[in-house]
């Protein structure tokens, strides 16, 4: 309610020019006095929150004076901000119903009455009013955005690509960069469908807008795994990192396997090694100790973990150091290694795993699109000592 009396102070200041304007040379006009009390009705009606009588009066005010349009227009987008979509749509499409509009005014009542629908979730109606404004290519920097967040929204992602490539940007992201995301949520559809020879040609063009996007690659490394082609699938993986270090969690419990399947795990531990001096997080590390553990027993492992922790402190390295510990220990030192353990695992619960860069969304599974502010491939594996 506040923030409808701060608006209608400027509102009431022009009005009072308005009345000023018509009333020079003709004092004592009679719509000028009409304006006047069908102004001090509705201001009580907004005072004594019936706000659907306001409403009317406002809009009968406009047949009295088209000059109010923009009044008009403003105290819609007013409600719509307050959450009042209804009254918002209701403005707006009386607006849009006046003749008397000129062609800009009409447009202008046409993308906000799109936004109230957009803001009440009626996508269908929403689009087709933004197709409109596109068709006669007008408010397009306003509307292309509108209309992909719809598009997004819907998982229309054939749709979203015709809109995004007629933008330079999405947000502050390259549009090519999230139109290759676009295609790899093609590639994921069609492979859900097992059409893989549709969804290898739509991780091409993913790769043809962007050619440095991993997750193009670790959907290829995915494929390719499903297929048994493991040779093809260890290059696929190696890329992704290549891409994106942080995607290195991602992608080494996959990339044992195809070691394993292959019988090199020698190049496995090799391939560790370098990623330990290149990624500061304890999954490489975790994973090498685990082939020390059947290769040179748990002894071995948990040194090797314990030398590590000084260089990476975290709580998923500690809890696998007891696990290892626990395996040898007997007596009080079992217990004692037992309540640690007990410890670290209530540190651990319900801690998020991932973070997106941007807007700070925090979760336990990774998002190509943060749930947040719905930007592109900002979301990545928590650092420090309670995440990697």
């Amino acid at each position: 309610m506040q923030d409808l009396l701060w608006f209608l102070l400027p509102v009431a200041a022009a009005f009072g020019w308005f009345a000023a304007l018509r009333g020079k040379g003709r004092a004592g006009s009679c719509s000028d006095s009409i304006l006047g009390s069908e102004y001090i009705k509705g201001l009580n009606y907004l005072l004594n929150e019936q706000q659907d009588k306001a409403i009317d009066v406002f809009i009968r005010m406009l047949e009295v004076n088209s000059d109010t349009v923009e009044t008009h227009m403003a105290l819609g987008n007013l409600f719509r901000k307050r959450g009042e979509v209804d009254s918002a749509i209701r403005i707006h499409q009386n607006l849009i119903a006046r003749s008397t509009l000129s062609n800009e005014q009409r447009t202008d009542a046409v993308l906000e009455l799109g936004q109230d629908y957009m803001k009440a979730g009626l996508f269908d109606r929403a689009e087709g009013l933004f197709r409109e404004l596109i068709e006669n290519n007008v408010h397009l920097s306003s509307v292309l955005p509108l209309l992909l967040d719809i598009y997004q929204q819907e998982k229309d992602w054939e749709n979203a690509i015709a809109i995004a490539e007629q933008m330079g940007f999405v947000g502050d992201q390259s549009a090519r960069s999230v139109i290759a995301q676009f295609y790899c949520e093609l590639a994921e559809n069609a492979r859900a469908r097992e059409d893989i020879e549709e969804a290898c040609k739509l991780l091409k063009k993913a790769s043809a807008y962007n050619p440095h996007c991993a997750r193009a690659r670790l959907i290829r490394g995915n494929i390719a795994m499903h297929k048994g082609e493991f040779q093809t699938a260890l290059e696929s993986f190696e890329q992704v990192a290549e891409r994106d270090i942080e995607l290195l969690p991602e992608i080494l419990d996959d990339m044992q396997t195809c070691h394993t399947q292959l019988g090199t795990i020698d190049s496995m531990i090799d391939y560790l090694q370098r990623a330990i001096t290149r990624y500061a997080g304890i999954s490489p590390v975790l994973a090498l100790a685990e082939i020390m553990s059947h290769q040179k027993g748990s002894e071995s492992a948990a040194d090797f973990i314990a030398g590590e922790l000084g260089k990476r402190p975290s709580v998923r390295g500690l809890s696998r150091l007891i696990d290892l510990s626990l395996s040898r220990a007997e007596g009080t030192a079992h217990a004692n290694l037992s309540i640690l353990k007990n410890l670290t695992e209530q540190l651990l619960e319900n801690k998020p795993v991932y973070k997106c860069h941007d807007c700070g969304f925090c979760g336990k599974a990774l998002h190509w699109q943060c749930p947040g502010c719905k930007h592109w491939n900002t979301v990545k594996p928590i650092h420090g000592v309670e995440g990697e």
